[in-house]
């Protein structure tokens, strides 16, 4: 059976406690393979490990730690298919986007690599009798915690702005996917010095939460739910002063205005929910709001092309959509669209698990349209994290602007339509951190990614995601007068 190891240290090692956890098929519900189990001993290892190698790591230099990223970018590249089909295997999610994941991961590191020089001190003219300046020093040990739709992508190009920046990593795979951390760290292991990155998987309630509470780990990055950022936070607050970011979940809106073309606003609507993700993604467009005079025609068009998504084996290219991540996970987005129903609004597809006897077992359930949701509905409120899009009908701006300031979350938002001023004009009025205009889907490179209201702290993906990974240290020089 596969066996993901921990990378503590340079080394591939099991548990100290001899604990593994099994992970789970989502196509059929039986185990795939396992993870070493991290115990507390193991993460406080992790840590001493990263503390260690800083020194060194830091005294290689910007070029040093360049090359050493750009290494471990050639050989995410050579073994991508082996990644892929692993992350398919064990995620459910189709081969041709999990192939793209983790060339993107590599694409990725070899951006932050690229980037390192330009990140710049400041001189300040406070006074005429000193040079005041700044530099930028790394935090240290990082602790990076991440979700479960992307595994791979997120641990190998969410390691690589801390790494630039001379910051050592302790990675914590994601509990429904850990197998593929078993893979980067082989890879880390061959190409960076022991110790600068350190991997762990383990459940959060242990492995994670002795990360979180370690008093050698001051900065947090973490991708996932709400409910998981906030006890981070809280086990973070009193366990010392720590840095912790987050970039978390959303109810995003797609709002089509009266004067948008029907047919782009239903193909930008189905691309929108990620289907190819089994709308499991943290910005899926997964309440579609159509202006009455549009309304039938989009939502006629869409309910069309959703009818159409092929679901079945995520390794056939027919395929449009694969299964759920886990069984919980299968009963919480069941159970979301079983209130919709009890709610009142209109299933006009899916709903249900689909026929035949290959779907009698994993986690399978159709993609779903509900049409006349009430916009205070938890159709139209709740992040359901699966491939149920809402369909919204609309004839006031200030109806949209009130469900936006309704919901707790603002991650993304994508507006539809001709008049490019009133699209933006909408745009600029709700509280999200990341707006589509007549586009919507990809996270554009250098473009700073994060939320607003609890979608969210900080933004990563760019510059600002590299300046976070760093603190400021002022110098005052005393000089002569001129």
């Amino acid at each position: 059976m596969l066996t993901a190891p921990l990378l503590i240290g340079g080394e591939l090692v099991g548990s100290s406690s001899g604990q593994v956890m099994e992970s789970i098929a989502p196509v059929t519900g039986d185990v795939l393979g396992q993870a070493q189990c991290a115990a507390p001993d193991d993460v406080d290892a992790a840590v001493a490990a990263a503390r260690s190698a800083g020194p060194a790591w830091q005294g290689l230099g910007m070029d040093g730690r360049i090359a050493a990223l750009r290494r471990v970018a050639v050989e995410i590249r050579t073994r991508a298919e082996d990644i892929a089909t692993l992350e398919t295997h064990d995620t459910g999610n189709l081969y041709a986007p999990m192939l793209g994941d983790a060339r993107r991961a590599a694409d990725r590191i070899d951006y932050y690599a690229g980037f390192g020089h330009a990140v710049l001190g400041n001189t300040y003219p406070a006074t005429t009798g000193h040079l005041h300046f700044s530099t930028r020093e790394p935090f240290g040990v990082v602790a990076r915690i991440v979700a479960f739709n992307h595994p791979f992508y997120f641990l190998a190009s969410r390691m690589a702005a801390p790494l630039v920046m001379g910051n050592t990593v302790v990675l914590k795979t994601p509990d429904q996917a850990p197998l593929s951390g078993g893979i980067l760290a082989e890879i880390c292991q061959k190409h960076l010095p022991a110790g600068v990155v350190n991997i762990i998987h383990g459940e959060g309630a242990v492995a994670g939460d002795a990360l979180v509470v370690h008093p050698q780990v001051k900065r947090i990055g973490f991708i996932g739910s709400v409910p998981t950022a906030q006890r981070i936070s809280a086990r973070a607050a009193g366990a010392g002063v720590k840095f912790v970011t987050h970039e978390l979940g959303g109810k995003n809106l797609m709002v089509v205005l009266p004067d948008a073309d029907p047919e782009k606003a239903a193909k930008l609507a189905i691309e929108g929910m990620n289907f190819q993700w089994q709308g499991q993604s943290c910005g899926s467009t997964s309440v579609l709001c159509v202006h009455d005079a549009l309304y039938d025609a989009v939502v006629s068009r869409v309910q069309e092309q959703i009818r159409a998504i092929r679901v079945g084996d995520p390794f056939d290219p027919q395929s449009g959509m694969g299964p759920l991540i886990s069984a919980d996970h299968h009963r919480k987005v069941t159970a979301a669209i079983e209130r919709g129903r009890a709610e009142g609004a209109t299933l006009l597809a899916g709903g249900g698990r689909p026929e035949g006897e290959g779907f009698a077992r994993g986690y399978w359930v159709e993609p779903t349209l509900f049409g006349d949701v009430a916009p205070h509905a938890a159709l139209a409120q709740d992040e359901i994290f699966g491939p149920v899009l809402s369909a919204v009908r609309w004839s006031s701006v200030e109806e949209i602007v009130a469900m936006d300031d309704r919901s707790p979350l603002g991650l993304t938002a994508s507006v539809v339509g001709r008049d490019i001023e009133a699209t933006l004009a909408l745009g600029r009025r709700l509280n999200v951190g990341y707006v589509y205009i007549n586009c919507v889907g990809p996270h554009y490179v250098g473009v700073p990614y994060g939320g607003m209201k609890n979608s969210g702290v900080g933004r990563e993906e760019g510059l600002e995601e590299m300046l976070s990974y760093t603190e400021t240290k002022s110098f005052n020089i005393a000089v002569p007068a001129l």
